[in-house]
């Protein structure tokens, strides 16, 4: 595979497990729902969808860092610093968004 194909291919699935593991955090949806759906009522498939998301979340990263391929210009630092730490516990899922958040707040009054 052309090495620019496998990029767009890295980036691509990159993006893909970054939204999966955040519709994790937010409680959505997503394909992991689908090949368990009899799991979906009990409480403790909520921690265990989030774990098998970031999962795939490290491998993808530790693929493209293989490639010597850029994977940080999707993360904002704080989320770097948690996915080079590579642990997922509350602290990750309560601030994931911080960063994000605290940049639109910004933008909006600045827009204002």
């Amino acid at each position: 595979m052309e090495t620019n194909k496998f990029q767009a291919y890295l980036n691509e699935r990159l993006e893909k497990a970054k939204q999966q593991f955040e519709r994790t955090i937010d409680c959505k949806h997503t394909e992991f729902d689908d090949l368990y759906p009899y799991m979906t009522e009990q409480p403790q498939f909520f921690w265990y969808k989030r774990y098998v998301a970031w999962q795939e979340l490290l491998t993808v990263v530790s693929i493209t860092e293989d490639n010597e391929f850029d994977w940080k210009s999707l993360f904002t630092d704080k989320q770097k610093s948690y996915i080079e730490s590579r642990i997922l516990d509350a602290k990750v899922l309560d601030d994931w968004y911080e960063m994000q958040e605290e940049k639109e707040a910004e933008q909006s009054a600045q827009n204002e």
